[in-house]
């Protein structure tokens, strides 16, 4: 059965391409995967032969899936240049400095080893959303595909460009100590040598690559990688610490303490020093970011503008684009810097670079500058499960309700609602700045809640059992994962 043709539908996900392989997908299915974005390219386009940038991470078995993509690809008519080991940003710059019409980066991120994906565009600086991703799937699995004659061809030294892109349009003058993590993932080649041409001292942390990731997964978010740099920083008395992602999209932020650093925060403090130098600039962050962004003294007194939009990369990077913000920020660490400041895609050096920039404007090191910022009381990401059929009924259903309690002015402990967003779920302010959100998952049968409050602890706990009683209302709620 070599021949044939395995492909799960499943691993079409909302932003990218994702598989276990050999499990859930093989090299003849990623060879159809690659006539399907090869005909997308081709119809959107209007090329007949349209220029694709394609690269690779460096699992074991990342090469021999980007042969099999290639293969679809030129069965279309596509002209493939490829860039050689990569990570996700420089595949996303090739497109600017190459004006190729569509890119493919072959990787799972920081997913365990085992795994593998696409990730993938045609619009420059953006990534296939969820309509990119249905009108893929429908292609490739009823084999709609377009025949033609395409061709590749290698191109060389193309790492060195990318490096030298942002090593010479953000030198600073301050001397950083910075502790720099990869987990042995492909970020190892390429953050060190970026960071210390901007003007840090570097401190490399699993920067040699080894696919098998032998300590732990390359995931800023993963405990063991963040106790790995808290290490560090403490060790070499470092002024900051950096985590970064397998693909190198993510960054994650330890200050000169040991402490880890929520995104949102992070964020929030980038906000705060480019609004001295961008006034009247808009900000971008996800429903789930803190409510600081929306009341912080120095972005309003900068006349700045921060719009809450969707969670998920690919949401964030549109609405950066399409509002023409100077940034955007989402939880989960992605980061995006439309120009002077970057093309407006998520790339982990970068993000770490603005914070190098950040330190180097201020007089104060990291962990005083996080002390600056109103103390606020937020819950962790809880998710109880809901099934998929179910969830956005559930959701409506709720949305009604806290338009109800808002209209007929029913205090929360002894705080009306005052304003109600429900681009991605539904997210309600009260106040005094308190708010909560309930949302339904993107890719599991569960809903989201968070709640915060800048008054108190106990007014976070509040807003959360409120939610939770109309939850459980519903009867169609199972266990969280986890719980105040």
């Amino acid at each position: 059965m070599e021949n044939s043709i395995k492909i799960d539908p499943y691993g079409f996900r909302e932003y990218d391409a994702r598989w276990l392989y050999e499990k859930n997908v093989n090299l003849k299915g990623i060879e159809s995967l690659g006539k399907g974005l090869g005909t997308q390219i081709i119809k959107h386009t209007k090329k007949n032969n349209p220029r694709i940038t394609v690269g690779q991470d460096y699992r074991s078995y990342s090469e021999e899936i980007k042969q099999s993509l290639k293969k679809g690809l030129i069965s279309t008519g596509c002209f493939v240049e490829d860039l050689g080991l990569s990570l996700s940003p420089m595949v996303y710059f090739s497109q600017f400095n190459l004006n190729s019409d569509a890119i493919a980066m072959v990787t799972a991120s920081h997913n365990e080893n085992g795994w593998t994906g696409v990730k993938m565009g045609i619009k420059r600086g953006l990534t296939h959303a969820r309509e990119e991703m249905e009108e893929l799937k429908d292609i490739t699995l009823n084999q709609r595909f377009i025949k033609g004659e395409g061709k590749e061809k290698e191109i060389k030294g193309f790492q060195k460009i990318y490096k030298d892109n942002l090593i010479n349009n953000n030198k600073i003058n301050k001397n950083i100590k910075a502790v720099v993590a990869c987990g042995n993932g492909t970020a190892g080649i390429f953050a060190p040598d970026i960071l210390r041409g901007i003007g840090c001292e570097v401190i490399e942390l699993d920067c040699k690559l080894d696919w098998t990731f032998p300590k732990y997964n390359p995931n800023p978010e993963d405990m063991k990688m963040l106790h790995a740099i808290s290490k560090a920083v403490k060790d070499n008395n470092a002024d900051i610490g950096f985590g970064f992602d397998g693909d190198g999209d993510r960054c994650g932020v330890i200050d000169n303490d040991g402490n880890e650093i929520f995104s949102d925060k992070i964020g929030l403090l980038i906000a705060r020093d480019l609004s001295n130098i961008y006034s009247n600039s808009k900000f971008v962050v996800d429903v789930k970011s803190t409510g600081l962004f929306s009341t912080d003294e120095i972005l309003l007194k900068n006349n700045c503008e921060t719009i809450y939009w969707k969670t998920g990369h690919s949401y964030i990077k549109r609405k950066v684009n399409h509002d023409k913000a100077l940034a955007g920020f989402e939880k989960s660490g992605h980061f995006f810097f439309n120009p002077p400041l970057g093309y407006g895609y998520d790339d982990g050096i970068n993000s770490a670079i603005q914070v190098c920039k950040l330190l180097n404007n201020s007089q104060k090191n990291m962990s005083e500058l996080i002390q600056e910022l109103p103390k606020t009381y937020q819950t962790p990401t809880m998710s109880p499960y809901c099934k998929d059929e179910e969830k956005y009924d559930v959701i409506d259903d709720i949305s009604k309700k806290i338009e109800k309690i808002k209209k007929d002015k029913i205090k929360i402990d002894n705080q009306e609602i005052i304003n109600i967003l429900t681009v991605n779920g539904v997210r309600f302010s009260f106040e005094d700045g308190s708010w909560g959100l309930i949302r339904a998952s993107s890719n599991v049968p569960s809903l989201v809640v968070v709640t915060e409050s800048p008054t108190s602890d106990n007014r976070k706990k509040k807003i959360f059992e409120f939610i939770d009683n109309l939850l459980q209302k519903t009867g169609k709620i199972g266990e969280y994962d986890q719980k105040i």
